[in-house]
C-alpha cells in the first residue's frame, strides 16, 4: 500500500512538472501548446545524444534538457505563436490557429527522433549517474523518486509564490485576467510571454530527463500521450492556477496507480478520462479554475 502510494505520487510529480508549464502558458499569455509533448520528448532526446557522446552526470544532462526545452519553446514562440497572434483578426481566431500551429510543430522534432531512434526507446545508460533504491522497511524509494518528488514540489511551489509577490509574476497574471488593460498600464506582455514560454519549456524538459531516468527509457511517443495526461490534470484542477494543476495532476495519478494495482490496468486510461469528462459536466473551470473576464 505505502508502494502504491509512493509510486502514485512520483507519477503525479512527473505529471505536475510536465503540466505546470502548460498550464502557466494557458492561463497568462492564453497559448494553448500542443507542442508541448514533442519539446517534452526532444529535450530529453537532445540530452540523450551527448551523454552518448561524453558521459556525464544528472546534473549536467538536467542542465541540457533544460536549456533545450527552453529554447525549442522560445523559438516555437518566436516563428510560430507571434507571427500567428499578430496576424490573425481576433484572440478566438488566434488561439484556434495556434493549437494547430502547435500541433504542426510538434511534428517535427518527433520524425526527427524517430527517424535517428528508429523508434526504439532511448536513455542514459552511457551516463555517470546510477540510480540506487534504499529499503526503509515499508516502502523502497530510488534516488531518481526523491528527486522528482523535491523537483516537482519545489518549483511549484516557487512559481505560486512567483505569481503571487514577484512583481513580473503579478504582470503575468494582470494579463492572463485582461491583457489590454495590462499593456495599458506598462506592462511588456512580448518579453513575459518570452519567459513564460522559456520557463514552460524548462519545465518540459526537466520532466522529460527525469522521466528518462525514472523509466530507464522514453520512446519518440512517451510526449503525446504525457499531452493527454497534462491536458486532463489542467482541466481537473483549474486553468492557470498551481494549486489547482497540482491537485489534477496527483488525483489523475492516483486514480491511474488505483486502477492499475486492481484491475488488469487496461482501464487506467478510460476510467482516468471518464473523471475528467465528469468535472467538464459539473465545474467546467475545474476545482480552482477562475471565470473568464469578459468586458461589456
Amino acid at each position: 500500500m505505502a508502494q502504491d502510494v509512493l509510486n502514485a505520487l512520483t507519477l503525479g510529480s512527473l505529471y505536475l512538472l510536465f503540466a505546470l508549464g502548460m498550464s502557466l502558458a494557458w492561463g497568462t499569455i492564453g497559448i494553448l501548446n500542443f507542442a508541448h509533448g514533442s519539446i517534452f520528448m526532444f529535450a530529453a532526446f537532445t540530452a540523450h545524444l551527448l551523454v552518448q557522446e561524453v558521459a556525464l552526470p544528472m546534473v549536467a544532462l538536467i542542465a541540457v534538457g533544460v536549456a533545450a526545452g527552453a529554447l525549442l519553446s522560445v523559438l516555437v514562440q518566436l516563428l510560430v505563436f507571434e507571427p500567428i497572434q499578430r496576424r490573425a483578426k481576433d484572440k478566438h481566431k488566434a488561439e484556434l490557429q495556434i493549437l494547430i500551429g502547435g500541433i504542426g510543430v510538434a511534428i517535427v522534432p518527433l520524425a526527427i527522433a524517430q527517424y535517428l531512434t528508429r523508434s526504439v526507446p532511448f536513455g542514459y545508460s552511457a551516463g555517470r549517474f546510477q540510480v540506487n533504491s534504499y529499503d526503509l522497511g515499508f516502502v523502497r524509494v530510488s534516488n531518481v523518486q526523491v528527486i522528482t518528488l523535491a523537483a516537482a514540489f519545489g518549483l511549484a511551489a516557487l512559481i505560486g509564490w512567483w505569481l503571487k509577490a514577484a512583481r513580473p509574476g503579478l504582470a503575468l497574471r494582470g494579463i492572463g485576467v485582461d491583457a489590454e488593460v495590462a499593456s495599458m498600464m506598462g506592462v511588456d506582455r512580448r518579453r513575459l510571454a518570452l519567459l513564460t514560454m522559456a520557463v514552460a519549456g524548462a519545465l518540459a524538459g526537466l520532466a522529460g530527463v527525469l522521466l528518462t531516468y525514472y523509466l530507464g527509457s522514453i520512446a519518440p511517443e512517451t510526449g503525446d500521450a504525457f499531452l493527454l495526461k497534462a491536458f486532463a490534470a489542467i482541466i481537473l484542477g483549474g486553468v492557470g492556477s498551481i494549486a489547482g494543476v497540482t491537485i489534477g495532476a496527483l488525483f489523475l495519478a492516483g486514480v491511474e496507480t488505483l486502477v492499475l494495482v486492481t484491475t488488469s490496468g487496461a482501464w487506467a486510461p478510460a476510467i482516468a478520462f471518464g473523471v475528467l469528462f465528469l468535472m467538464l459536466l459539473v465545474r467546467p473551470n475545474g476545482l480552482l479554475g477562475r471565470q473568464e473576464v469578459r468586458r461589456t
